[in-house]
């Protein structure tokens, strides 16, 4: 199974309900033999009342008891996937050097300055207007910062929209989409496909579920290369969702391999 590279658990994400014993068992029942935890850390996140940062050494230690506890049979990949934010970007690159990750997942979870999960203000814009506003500042996240692997979820924007018309598509902000491929194709950084947006867009009842696919034949015609692909499970029952689908649409384009991180290096999967 390929791997899922972006998974978080409850001891170190605030938002995570599953245990490592449970995100263990769920891989291998579903037939997963690699998986990446990413968990999340955010610098200066605003006030909401949990924690988004934690003790990098705990979480190193830990880990190494929790690929003891997966056995042959499972690799865990120990990740993390930053939050990012203008003034944070030089804090980002520090602190991705602190402990040895294998995959560095790079975020952005705010409009404005603001946690669309809790303020949905910002779905009262125009869909173009709210589209090219975030994949610029995308863009931006991935022009500052260079200690990454991954750019996740660029569709996250409408995770929690309430408006079922709020689909990404290439046409909305052409220039923005082409800032941000240049940046991470000339950095050598690989495009997350998230299968958790796939799911999100089922249950709002999308009459669009797949990645436009002008996004993707963009993305391979300036010569991106690397794609990974992460479930962005909070709960043992998300691991792998959506993955079927997901791999037989990538198959569509001509793509034959999806990409993970291990020791910051990208390795190949057949798909």
């Amino acid at each position: 199974m390929i791997t899922d590279g972006h998974n978080h658990t409850k001891h170190f994400s605030p938002d995570a309900d599953q245990s490592i014993e449970e995100l263990i068992a769920s891989a291998k029942n579903k037939g997963f033999n690699r998986v990446s935890i990413t968990e999340h850390y955010e610098i200066d996140f605003p006030e909401d009342g949990l924690d988004w940062m934690f003790d990098l050494n705990e979480y190193n230690r830990t880990f190494k008891t929790w690929k003891t506890m997966a056995g042959p049979e499972l690799e865990l990949l120990m990740g993390v996937e930053f939050g990012y934010q203008t003034h944070v970007a030089k804090d980002i690159d520090k602190t991705a050097s602190l402990i040895p990750f294998d995959v560095v997942l790079l975020s952005n979870h705010l409009f404005r300055g603001k946690d669309f999960y809790e303020f949905r203000d910002c779905y009262e814009l125009p869909k173009t207007e709210l589209h090219k506003e975030y994949i610029g500042v995308m863009a931006e996240m991935c022009e500052n910062c260079d200690n990454f692997d991954v750019a996740a979820h660029y569709d996250y924007i409408n995770r929690y929209t309430p408006n079922r018309e709020n689909f990404v598509l290439y046409k909305d902000c052409p220039e923005e989409f082409d800032r941000f491929f240049e940046a991470i194709i000339s950095k050598e950084k690989a495009l997350e496909i998230n299968t958790k947006s796939i799911q999100k867009h089922k249950e709002l009842g999308f009459t669009r579920t797949m990645p436009d696919p002008e996004i993707i034949r963009r993305y391979l015609d300036m010569g991106g290369k690397l794609i990974t692909l992460g479930s962005d499970s909070h709960q043992s029952s998300c691991l792998g969702v959506c993955y079927g689908e997901a791999i037989e649409y990538l198959r569509s384009f001509g793509i034959k391999e999806t990409y993970y991180f291990k020791g910051r290096k990208p390795y190949p999967e057949a798909l």
